[in-house]
C-alpha cells in the first residue's frame, strides 16, 4: 500500500497595505464600490517566495503589481501571517478567499 505524500508547504498569501492615493485610480475605484473609507487599500498576492522578498521585488519593479510598485507602503502581517505557510494549491484558493473576505470587512482590495 502506497503512502500518501505529504504536500509540501512552499508558498505564502501575503497583503501589502497601499497609500491612499491608489484611490485615485478608476480601476481601484470600480472594483471596490463598498469600501468603508475608514478601512486601508490592500493588496492580496500569493508567492512562493517570503514575503519581505516578494514585496522587495514589487517595490524594485520585478514582476510587479502596479499599484503595490508605485503605492506599496507595507506589508500588513497581521492579516496573512496565521496561514502561512501552505502548499501551492491551499496559496492560490486562500489568496481569493482572503481577498473577498477583506473587502467583505470593507477593505478596498486589488487582487491580480
Amino acid at each position: 500500500m502506497a503512502t500518501k505524500r505529504k504536500p509540501r508547504l512552499t508558498h505564502h498569501v501575503y497583503v501589502v497595505e497601499l497609500d491612499m492615493r491608489v484611490w485615485n485610480e478608476a480601476r481601484f475605484r470600480a472594483a471596490n464600490p463598498l469600501h468603508d473609507p475608514l478601512k486601508a487599500c490592500l493588496y492580496v498576492g500569493m508567492t512562493g517566495l517570503d514575503p519581505q522578498t516578494r514585496f522587495a521585488r514589487h517595490k524594485a519593479g520585478i514582476r510587479a503589481n502596479r499599484f503595490v510598485r508605485d503605492y506599496g507602503v507595507r506589508l500588513r502581517p497581521d492579516l496573512y501571517e496565521v496561514f502561512n505557510p501552505m502548499p501551492y494549491g491551499g496559496a492560490c484558493d486562500m489568496e481569493v478567499e482572503l481577498a473577498i473576505a477583506l473587502r467583505e470587512e470593507g477593505y478596498a482590495v486589488w487582487q491580480a
